[in-house]
């Protein structure tokens, strides 16, 4: 079983990648999703967005990370996925799931749903455009409206090159609304060839062995459950092997907070800093009352050194990575 972290606009970023991977019980990672329109991208554009190029592809703590790109233009994103596996890129991974309006706008993520033929040559350019040793992989959605092409478009992706396919388990127009239909992730498992990851609504193990049982699925991406519980892949590992483990509690939960504070005040500006702590703190809140708590403490203020005091300024020792 493989557990992968799944990337969130906006909010996994390279600070909370590292966090999270240190943490331990994620085999591997993916940045947030570079967009990629009619023109190559820039050397210096795929390098802010995947920094870890600069540690070899790794976390930190030393998690292999992917290169996602999102996008319509075949020719555009070959060249980009080639530009950076020269940076460093050890995987490119096509994002065909995002189901934000705006993305979905530009043609980007979950509206190529509708269109089986273009994956399949998307699919097929960044495959020859990209070394044989370094895999490309998707992510796709079940559909965009509806599921009557879920199966075509995963044909598509597998017969373009796609070597492994994470299927989030929901619609575009489902958003992110429960339930996630997992039972379509093994239909998609029947008709390929490739690994197929189980993604959406696992929250925690008994919604990973609910997921198991529908879907049949071996391995699985965590999202938004992982950032609510950053030790949920210890906890999914723990139970497949039937391990005893006691999940983190907030003083543990606490220091990742100061980590991750710390990384957003060195690296981003820090007029974002605030909303990415506040962002994560609510997340947070669905599992641990003392984060709501926290949440609601700070989230008036947007100056960094009553932030910094608030949240306890100097970073505790972390946990351990399994």
């Amino acid at each position: 079983m493989q557990l992968a972290l799944a990337p969130m606009e906006g909010l996994v970023d390279e600070a909370l990648r590292d966090v999270l991977t240190r943490v331990g019980g994620v085999d591997w990672c993916v940045t947030e999703f570079i967009r990629v329109n009619d023109a190559l991208l820039p050397a210096h554009v795929i390098r802010r967005d995947a920094p870890e190029l600069a540690r070899g592809a790794r976390t930190a703590a030393g998690t292999p990370l992917r290169v996602q790109f999102l996008g319509s233009n075949p020719s555009t994103l070959a060249e980009t996925a080639a530009l950076a596996c020269e940076l460093g890129a050890p995987v490119i991974d096509l994002n065909f799931g995002c189901p934000a309006k705006t993305v979905n706008r530009s043609r980007g993520g979950a509206v190529l749903l509708q269109e089986p033929e273009l994956l399949h040559t998307i699919l097929r350019a960044v495959r020859c455009a990209v070394p044989a040793a370094i895999p490309v992989t998707a992510k796709m959605r079940i559909g965009y409206e509806n599921t009557d092409r879920a199966l075509d478009c995963a044909r598509a992706l597998a017969d373009g090159g796609a070597q492994m396919i994470v299927v989030h388990a929901r619609t575009k127009t489902d958003g992110y609304r429960p339930p996630a239909h997992w039972e379509w992730i093994a239909r998609i498992a029947d008709v390929v060839k490739v690994p197929v990851y189980a993604n959406g609504e696992i929250w925690s193990v008994a919604d990973w062995r609910r997921c198991r049982a529908i879907s049949g699925a071996e391995h699985y991406m965590l999202g938004r459950g992982l950032v609510a519980c950053p030790d949920l892949a210890l906890q999914i590992a723990a139970a497949r092997s039937g391990r005893d483990y006691q999940p983190l509690q907030w003083p543990q939960i606490l220091s990742l907070v100061q980590r991750f504070w710390q990384q957003q005040c060195s690296q981003l500006q820090h007029g974002f800093a605030p909303g990415r702590l506040k962002q994560w703190l609510k997340w947070l809140g669905r599992n641990y009352p003392e984060a709501e708590a926290l949440f609601v403490q700070l989230r008036q203020l947007q100056d960094c050194a009553a932030l910094d005091r608030m949240v306890g300024g100097a970073a505790l020792e972390l946990p351990q990575a399994a």
